[in-house]
Order: C-alpha cells, then sequence, then structure tokens
C-alpha cells in the first residue's frame, strides 16, 4: 500500500508535468521560465482552457471576457459580502464563491476564475470599514485585483510581479488541492462544487495555508535576533521550518528561484529590498540548518518562502495569502475538472479494512 498515495499515478494529464529530481515544472508543453514573466494570466487561462471548451476565444477576446466576468461577480455578490465579512477572509471567499451557478459553460468557468480576484479586495476593503471597490472590466487581471484592493493604479512593476505569481501557481501536477477537485469532477458534478473542493483542501496549512506563517517566522527571526540559534530550536521542538521541503521536489523548487527574481525587480533600498536582503540571509542560514539537522533528507527552498515577500509587497496581509494562491490556482483547477470529466472515469479507490473483526455466529 502507498502511504499517502505516494507515487500512485491516478490520471493522465496534458495540463501540467512536475519533475521532483530535475526541479523542472512544465505548464502544456512549456516551462515555467517560458511562461512567468512573458505570459500574462489571462493568455495562461486560455493555454489551460484549450480544448476543454468550444467556444473559447483568442487571447484579447478572453482578456475582456475575464474582465466582463469580473464585473459580473461584483453585480451578483456584493449584496451579500457584508454579511460574509466577519468570517476570515478565506472562508468568507469560499462562501461567496459557494453562490455561483454550477455549471459546465465557459462563462461558469470564468465567473469561478474571476472570483477570488474580486472577492479577496472587497472582504479585505469591508474588514478595513472601506467600500469595496467595482471592477474596471477594461483592465489586465492582476493590475485590477490591485487597484481593487487599494484604491489606486497599482505600479507597472507590481503589477507585473502580481501577474507573475499568478502564472507561477497557475497548476502543479497532482496536489491535494487538484485531486480533490478532479474527484469531485469525476461524480460529474458542476464546476463550482469541484472548485469548492479544491478551496477547501487549499485551506490547510500543509498545502495553500503555509505562506502566511513565512512571515510570522521572518518576523520572529528578526526579533529574536539570531537566526540560526532559532531555527535550532523550532528544528529540536518538532515544529516544521516553513518555507523549505516538498513533498515532490528534491532539488530546489523551480517556482521559488522564479519568485525571488520578482521580489529582486522590485526591490532596491526601499522597505522591500531590505527585507529581501534579510529574507535572503534566513534563507541560507535555514538551508545550512536543515543539511546539518536532517542530512537524511533533502528540504530545499520551495514557492511559499519567496511567496510571502511578493504578496506582502503587493499588499495583502498574510491571512489572505491562501486567497492569491487561489485566484491563481482556480485556472488550473477548472482545466483539470473539465478534464477529468471529458477524458476520465468515476475515481473510486479502494481501501484495506484493519480494524476489529466481529464476532462469527457459528
Amino acid at each position: 500500500m502507498a502511504n499517502g498515495l505516494d507515487d500512485v499515478v491516478a490520471a493522465e494529464t496534458v495540463l501540467s508535468d512536475v519533475d521532483g529530481l530535475g526541479g523542472r515544472l512544465t505548464i502544456r508543453g512549456h516551462s515555467l521560465p517560458e511562461l512567468a514573466g512573458r505570459w500574462n494570466y489571462a493568455q495562461v487561462v486560455r493555454l489551460l482552457l484549450d480544448g476543454f471548451f468550444n467556444d473559447l476565444p483568442d487571447d484579447a477576446q478572453l482578456t475582456r471576457a475575464l474582465g466582463q466576468a469580473r464585473a459580473d461577480v461584483f453585480e451578483r455578490l456584493l449584496p451579500s459580502l457584508t454579511s460574509l465579512a466577519p468570517l476570515d477572509v478565506y472562508s468568507a471567499m469560499r462562501a461567496g464563491m459557494a453562490q455561483l451557478p454550477d455549471g459546465e459553460t465557459l462563462t461558469d468557468a470564468l465567473l469561478l476564475i474571476a472570483a477570488p480576484a474580486v472577492l479577496t479586495p472587497a472582504l479585505l476593503r469591508l474588514r478595513r470599514g472601506e467600500a469595496p471597490i467595482a471592477p474596471d472590466s477594461r483592465t489586465d487581471h492582476a493590475a485590477d485585483m490591485l487597484r481593487m484592493l487599494s484604491g489606486r493604479v497599482a505600479s507597472p512593476a507590481l503589477t507585473k510581479a502580481l501577474d507573475t505569481y499568478l502564472v507561477t501557481v497557475c497548476d502543479h501536477g497532482l496536489n491535494a488541492s487538484t485531486f480533490a477537485t478532479r474527484v469531485v469532477a469525476s461524480t460529474q458534478a458542476g464546476l463550482t462544487s469541484s472548485v469548492l473542493a479544491g478551496l477547501g483542501a487549499l485551506k490547510g496549512p500543509l498545502h495553500g495555508g503555509a505562506p502566511g506563517p513565512v512571515i510570522e517566522m521572518l518576523d520572529a527571526i528578526q526579533a529574536h535576533g539570531d537566526a540560526a540559534g532559532w531555527l535550532r530550536n523550532e528544528i529540536a521542538q518538532g515544529r516544521r521550518i516553513m518555507g523549505f521541503g516538498h513533498r515532490i521536489y528534491r532539488v530546489r523548487d523551480p517556482r521559488a528561484d522564479v519568485l525571488k527574481a520578482v521580489v529582486r525587480q522590485l526591490g532596491g533600498e526601499g522597505e522591500t529590498g531590505r527585507r529581501l536582503a534579510f529574507a535572503e540571509t534566513v534563507e541560507q542560514t535555514a538551508l545550512e540548518v536543515l543539511r546539518i539537522a536532517k542530512p537524511q533528507r533533502s528540504l530545499q527552498t520551495n514557492v511559499e518562502f519567496y511567496t510571502a515577500l511578493v504578496l506582502q509587497a503587493a499588499g495583502f496581509p498574510p491571512q489572505a495569502f491562501s486567497n492569491v494562491f487561489a485566484a491563481g490556482r482556480v485556472a488550473g483547477w477548472i482545466a483539470h475538472a473539465r478534464e477529468q470529466q471529458t477524458t476520465g472515469r468515476l475515481i473510486r479507490p479502494q481501501s484495506r479494512y484493519v480494524g476489529p473483526v466481529p464476532d462469527l455466529v457459528a
């Protein structure tokens, strides 16, 4: 039996391939460095959905359709946002998305892709006592998300940083949330039901919930003043060092390098630059401490470490990091759901019973 389904092939896919030994991520025939920073999010959405919807338009038309979907989501869900705002921002976003139609059309898919980008800024603003800002359907996806958050047009550098992040996390093999999505999709449930399953899995701290604690770790180390001592104590207490190690990668996560470059481009002499310099010092110290403390394991930097810095620089608080992760990953979930529905079967693995056996009556 494979504990945790390690190395069990549960699906054939054209969407992405994670090479854990080589440290490479391929998305529909393109390496991550080919896409990140070169393709915008709408273009990658089209790449992922290609072949799964008969009415998929070209890049320019899809950009406009995604903009209209943001406007539609805002109009549909604005009346319920005030009642959702007291929830934590992730649960509130998930509850809002549960109100969307559970259909199978491209329109349904685009509403789901638009929803985290609209709901997250709106909910954060409501929690600050500010009114939500309506989308601008003419604006690119990442730029509009930042404008709805801050109330002003973001710089080109910050817009590109968020856009690159959304592209970087758009799909990543058969991870926990994608597998959950495919399981629900295999029952022929609608896209919203499938995406809600992915959202449930992504909330966990071993998956999409991890980048927030990276900020807490960096703050704690900075306050402590001794990175190596703090890290060794965490390991001695049996606690995980956030931002290091990955279930698949045995070398450095390629997404970490993409996002580290993004932070560098945002850096300079300001707070982001100082934060990056400190994080790089912590990273090198952590890698050395982990190498000595756990020589039998290859614990390298993963996507969570620099995700935290990118999203903090973009103005998102740590409690919303998983929301922004979902804003990027939802396109991948939908592509996997459609692939499962069109090419797969009902996912129904077996279990092995190891509980007590009832007495047999003679």
